[in-house]
């Protein structure tokens, strides 16, 4: 197939789909992976497509690529992710064994866990910090920490956490969309995420509106693989979300 013929189904897919991966391409177009890199690179450059961590969107779907840091976003819809984080807390039962994501909406649930017979594993330093002091089992995942966003990552990171089997995980996102699905900004930090979504019996997605339509340069989920907790009547912007729960400043637990 010439190399115009295969820009022509790619760009065709994209405009049915708005993103779509490298692997998807290969078997589509009965092709090498190098072959659809070089595919996408230049359609990149031509402006007809973004090119993004194993794949392409739209050129015309807005991407997140700046990743804020942790004091940063403490200080954003700090009522909204304490609401959220309240309602997560409730779902904790005796027994249970958590993945706690990093990050800001997942650290606002610690403060309302009452539950003590539980046992907790994140990859976040922070996180493990409050836990302990709280009187909570917790395990805290090795590996490399970036320093932006507190969180471990890396190699040693997802070989910890294939080993576990989570009754519940809670997760943070950057971006909620139908296209992209739950994603951030780093490679690494999707590949952590990804791995512990798949190691979890029950996925809680922790997300405030302001993330909605938003997609980040990498997935690590699809909608309908998570419960959505959010403060917001959800959009057109989410169809495909398996489950949406709406908390309000004044839920009651």
């Amino acid at each position: 197939m010439l190399a115009e013929q295969r820009y022509e189904k790619i760009l065709k897919n994209l405009e049915q789909n708005k993103s779509v991966t490298v692997a998807e391409l290969t078997k589509l177009l009965n092709t090498s992976e190098s072959t659809i890199r070089r595919d996408l690179n230049a359609l990149d450059k031509a402006g007809k497509l973004v090119k993004v961590f194993g794949g392409a969107v739209s050129a015309g779907l807005e991407i997140v690529s700046e990743e804020p840091s942790v004091e940063q976003k403490e200080k954003l819809c700090y009522e909204e992710k304490q609401s959220i984080g309240r309602y997560a807390a409730s779902l904790v039962k005796p027994g249970d064994f958590i993945y706690l994501d990093a990050g800001t909406t997942t650290g606002a649930m610690i403060g309302f866990l009452e539950e003590k017979g539980i046992t907790v594993v994140t990859n976040a330093v922070g996180h493990a910090r409050s836990l302990a002091a709280s009187g909570i089992r917790v395990i805290l995942i090795g590996g490399e920490l970036k320093g932006r966003t507190e969180a471990v990552v890396g190699s040693q990171a997802v070989a910890e956490i294939q080993k576990y089997h989570f009754t519940k995980g809670f997760f943070g996102t950057n971006g909620a969309s139908r296209q992209g699905g739950y994603s951030t900004p780093d490679a690494e930090e999707a590949v952590v995420k990804e791995t512990a979504f798949s190691r979890c019996q029950k996925r809680y997605v922790l997300c405030d509106h302001t993330k909605f339509g938003h997609t980040s340069l990498v997935s690590f989920g699809e909608l309908e693989e998570g419960i959505l907790l959010t403060d917001s009547e959800a959009d057109g912007t989410l169809e495909g979300c398996t489950e949406i729960r709406r908390i309000t400043g004044n839920w009651e637990g």
